[in-house]
């Protein structure tokens, strides 16, 4: 059996990687094609496309990377075309895998949807093309199978894959040691974002906020690299007060980090896993800006109050995305145990509404299976 997988950013390259994973135990014949990171390659994905290729953010920064991108999707289109899978399963970045979704349609493809596409935030015309090319989604917010069952799309939650694949790796004290850090003064972590354009943009922010803290007395501070971004990028663009750089250790930087500042996306709900409390920011370039205000209705824009259904962490979005404000926020948290308790407590609620009894993992292989009637080993 061939199944095209294809992830297009960091955060679906891991959790495809932990689907072929538990479905290589249900399906031990089958092999995997398509677009992958480091994670699905890891996992014996055939990379014809490498993901971290696709990784731009911005309705207007993309368009500069069109013609690039538009080379991959032929490249992956020509190759679906010719090996004919049996299956596809497309993970979040609609922007790319509804157009692929569309070809694959034509060519008796079945496709999978594994993150659904957040067209109950923006752009929610999005919602047809969903239904005529998607043969099941699997989403992994609780509210969205509703959302997308009321509106006629096959849809089935799975939980968060992050759910079971955060956790702390080294002990407190084993980190503070190897990082030569004081487990009796304050941590902060900085996560500036995982894709290159938004950390340049998140930097200034970030830098002064961290200049401002020290200036108050809070001098350790953890930044860990993306892998989609790397050590060498960051370090060549930070250029604030020092900071410790962390590679592969971003859970253990988070969990053992008094507070975060992060930039809003995935990696707030990393850090709600964590139970750490933070500050989200995020800033677009300023026409992506002006063109998605008009777009987006939620009343939150970071996932975490969103499932919460109110403001628990406090959300700095472009121009209140500054260093003046990210530092006095996380310095009110840093010096208030109360406020720091009470939002650990709140983002322990968050974190028990992505859990299912399985794995998200596995219970994504089982939902494809039964969907597709495949034969288990």
């Amino acid at each position: 059996m061939k199944i095209l997988i294809s992830a297009g950013e960091a955060s679906g390259d891991r959790y495809a990687a932990g689907l072929v994973r538990a479905l290589r135990a249900r399906l031990p014949q089958a092999s995997f094609f398509g677009c992958g990171g480091p994670c699905l390659r890891e996992a014996g994905v055939e990379a014809v496309v490498r993901s971290e290729e696709l990784a731009v953010v911005g309705l207007f920064e993309v368009l500069r990377h069109i013609p690039r991108i538009h080379g991959l999707y032929r490249r992956l289109d020509a190759t679906a075309r010719e090996v004919r899978p049996d299956l596809a399963i497309l993970t979040d970045a609609p922007d790319f895998h509804l157009r692929l979704a569309a070809r694959l349609r034509r060519i008796g493809v079945p496709v999978v949807y594994y993150v659904a596409p957040q067209v109950w935030a923006w752009r929610s015309w999005r919602i047809r093309q969903i239904r005529r090319l998607i043969d099941q989604l699997l989403v992994i917010f609780p509210f969205e199978k509703e959302y997308f069952r009321e509106r006629g799309v096959d849809a089935e939650f799975v939980g968060h894959p992050l759910r079971d694949l955060v956790r702390i790796e080294t002990p407190r004290e084993v980190f503070f040691e190897q990082h030569a850090l004081d487990a009796t003064e304050p941590l902060v972590a900085l996560l500036p974002g995982s894709r290159k354009g938004e950390a340049i943009r998140h930097f200034p922010a970030l830098q002064d906020a961290v200049a401002r803290m020290a200036a108050e007395g809070v001098r350790q501070f953890v930044l860990p690299v993306a892998p989609t971004t790397g050590r060498e990028f960051v370090a060549r663009h930070w250029q604030g007060p020092p900071v410790r750089f962390l590679e592969n250790q971003t859970a253990d930087g988070l969990g053992h980090a008094d507070v975060a500042l992060v930039a809003s996306g995935t990696a707030t709900i990393e850090t709600a896993i964590l139970g750490t409390p933070m500050v989200t920011f995020y800033k677009l370039a300023w026409p992506s800006y002006q063109l998605a205000r008009h777009l987006v209705d939620v009343p939150f824009y970071s996932m975490v109050n969103i499932l919460a259904g109110k403001p628990i962490i406090p959300e700095f979005m472009q121009q209140d995305c500054t260093g003046a404000k990210l530092a006095a926020e996380a310095l009110r948290l840093v010096r208030m145990e109360t406020a720091r308790c009470r939002m650990t407590q709140q983002l322990v609620q968050v974190r028990e509404m992505l859990c299912t009894q399985v794995p998200a993992s596995e219970r994504a292989a089982e939902a494809i299976c039964d969907r597709f009637g495949l034969p288990a080993r």
